[in-house]
């Protein structure tokens, strides 16, 4: 497993998109050693990629790019992060759901979320979207993650424990980019 350490930053030109009562995770120097890059060649896939730090001007932000393959029974490549490395000092509870400033190469990408329920690494709830070539702000609502093996949208707040920004299930080149990650109310 590739260990990657990101430092980012995050903001968008300055403008945050969050209000007092979100929870930002921000992406520090100190911070950026809880992210890890992992492929599906942990499980003998064939997917290829990288994430990096890159710079906009004034904002920073974290690029995965690759190779999706599902060759050898492979298809993903991911960036993730265990929820519990950041000391949240609001109640996560009453999460609502989660917005990101992203920006890509008009492909489908999808949010992982495990929580204290899911049982294995591909035990997991998920949401996806589209990220175009416009940086844009992208909502959704925990109300739209389900569950992959069950199909049930039950996912709270209290219950979040890793957090991925996913390329995953089909060939094809991935490139996105993320500059602000906000858990809403």
């Amino acid at each position: 497993m590739k260990r990657l350490l990101i430092l980012v930053l995050l903001t968008f030109s300055g403008l945050s998109f969050a209000t007092e009562k979100d929870i930002k995770i921000p992406f520090t120097k100190d911070s950026g050693k809880y992210w890890q890059y992992i492929s599906d060649r942990t499980m003998g896939g064939v997917s290829e990629g990288q994430a990096v730090l890159e710079q906009e001007g004034e904002m920073f932000f974290a690029r995965l790019s690759g190779n999706v393959s599902t060759a050898n029974n492979g298809g993903f490549i991911q960036l993730r992060t265990n929820l519990s490395f950041f000391d949240f000092e609001k109640d996560i509870t009453k999460i609502k759901g989660v917005k990101l400033n992203v920006s890509g190469n008009g492909e489908t990408y999808h949010i992982f979320i495990r929580t204290d329920k899911t049982r294995s690494y591909r035990d997991y709830y998920s949401s996806t979207f589209i990220a175009n070539s416009n940086w844009e702000v992208i909502d959704l609502p925990l109300s739209s993650f389900k569950h992959r093996f069950s199909n049930n949208f039950d996912l709270e707040g209290k219950n979040l424990r890793t957090f991925g920004i996913v390329a995953y299930g089909r060939d094809f080149e991935s490139d996105i980019s993320v500059s602000e990650i906000i858990f809403y109310y």
